[in-house]
């Protein structure tokens, strides 16, 4: 696969963290990331680590993988254990990947089960799984429901369908509203995730899409730009002139439509890409991520954080498997952030938000930087007065630059 790991420093045998990642964890929420890395067919836009099942055999297998996936589960539990970390109840769980729903239902449910039986899950949790739409069945969603999921984000990207061929998704549109209904009739939230500027797509294109996702009445909504990563199908495609290749301004138009469309449809934006009827429906295992709370990934390629201790295991799944069935860890490295690291972080991830970023926690010329920001509107004046740094739309088109600024020696 195109991805590829960084390096960091050796991680121990046997998962024992340093004393930092146990510093303040009672202040700090836990969740776990469950990564299933399959995919029925793997879109020519994407360089995540997934793997179709012709490609896997023995330990690595769909058929194993639950059984795999607790045993990483089993060995994080006796490792924080060991490393004087205290228990926490689960405050999210998001089964993410690839598309987790190509297992059995019941697979998903064991993995669950297993993390509640070792640490818990606080009351009110948030419980996801991602889809494919042609992935689910009623009883499929109805199983998961039962066994303690309270949320589904399903992969439509588009509603058009020369832009779902370019992307590779082999869902037809109408599947969708069905998988929708599906989802709500066992009791379950509904998130739609939609890509814009897939190369071909007209303004029309993606106006039909949104409106159309907006007529499925989520509780949030993800909209992500394409980004064309080298490696990757669609990169060479782009490469060899078959088909036209992205455009900064059009993403920036589609982003204002976006905006446009979901305000007057009755959902707010929480996070640059991230938008959510009532602040009870934003993803909280993400907003985890961007408050820099804990996680412990499961799965190949998949990452950790607790308390400034970062990790990520092996990416492939034969590796990954025989590491956990010989009682090692399946990381292949790992870093210790220090103090200025985590303060980079901390402005890079909450400056996204529309919670705001405390203006008192910038660095000195960070500080200096917000005057100029508020007089070329890029954040919002009366937040600023307030002590917070909000992004304006304008501002969110131009994120980056944003942070880069306030990050400036």
């Amino acid at each position: 696969m195109p991805s590829t790991l960084p390096e960091g420093d050796p991680a121990p045998v046997d998962g024992v963290l340093p004393l930092q990642a146990s510093e303040g964890a009672l202040q700090r929420r836990f969740g776990l990331y469950a990564h299933i890395p399959f995919c029925a067919v793997r879109c020519g836009y994407c360089d995540f680590n997934t793997y179709t099942a012709i490609e896997l055999g023995g330990g690595a297998s769909q058929a194993a993988y639950a059984g795999t996936a607790i045993q990483e589960i089993e060995f994080a539990a006796a490792a924080l254990n060991a490393s004087g970390i205290p228990a926490r109840p689960l405050s999210t769980v998001f089964f993410g990947g690839g598309t987790p729903t190509l297992l059995p239902a019941s697979d998903l449910a064991a993995i669950l089960r297993s993390a509640i039986d070792h640490w818990g899950i606080a009351a009110q949790a948030e419980v996801t799984t991602e889809a494919n739409p042609d992935s689910v069945t009623p009883q499929s969603l109805e199983q998961l429901a039962e066994a303690g999921f309270t949320r589904v984000s399903f992969g439509m990207q588009s509603a058009v369908p020369h832009v779902l061929k370019v992307l590779d998704r082999t869902h037809r549109p109408e599947r969708v509203p069905q998988a929708v209904a599906w989802a709500r009739q066992a009791g379950l939230k509904v998130s739609i995730d939609l890509i814009y500027g897939t190369p071909g797509e007209s303004m029309e294109d993606w106006r039909v899409s949104v409106e159309e996702a907006l007529s499925y009445s989520p509780d949030h909504l993800s909209a992500y730009a394409l980004i064309v990563e080298e490696g990757t199908r669609l990169a060479a495609q782009i490469r060899r002139g078959e088909v036209p290749t992205i455009d900064d301004d059009d993403h920036a138009e589609k982003y204002l439509l976006a905006e446009e469309l979901l305000s007057q449809g009755g959902l707010n934006w929480y996070e640059v890409s991230n938008w959510a009827r009532t602040p009870e429906d934003a993803c909280q295992h993400n907003l985890a991520y961007w408050r820099g709370d804990d996680w412990w990934g499961v799965g190949p390629g998949a990452h950790s954080h607790l308390g400034g201790v970062r990790w990520w295991n092996v990416k492939h799944p034969i590796a990954y498997a025989q590491r956990l069935q010989s009682g090692a860890s399946p990381a292949a490295a790992r870093e210790v952030l220090d103090e200025p690291t985590r303060q980079l972080e901390n402005v890079m991830l909450g400056a996204r938000l529309a919670e705001g970023l405390p203006i008192d926690s910038l660095a000195a010329n960070g500080k200096r930087a917000v005057p100029s920001l508020i007089a070329r509107e890029l954040i919002e004046p009366q937040d600023a007065f307030r002590g917070k740094l909000v992004l304006t739309v304008k501002g969110r088109l131009l994120a980056d630059g944003v942070i880069r600024e306030l990050l400036m020696d």
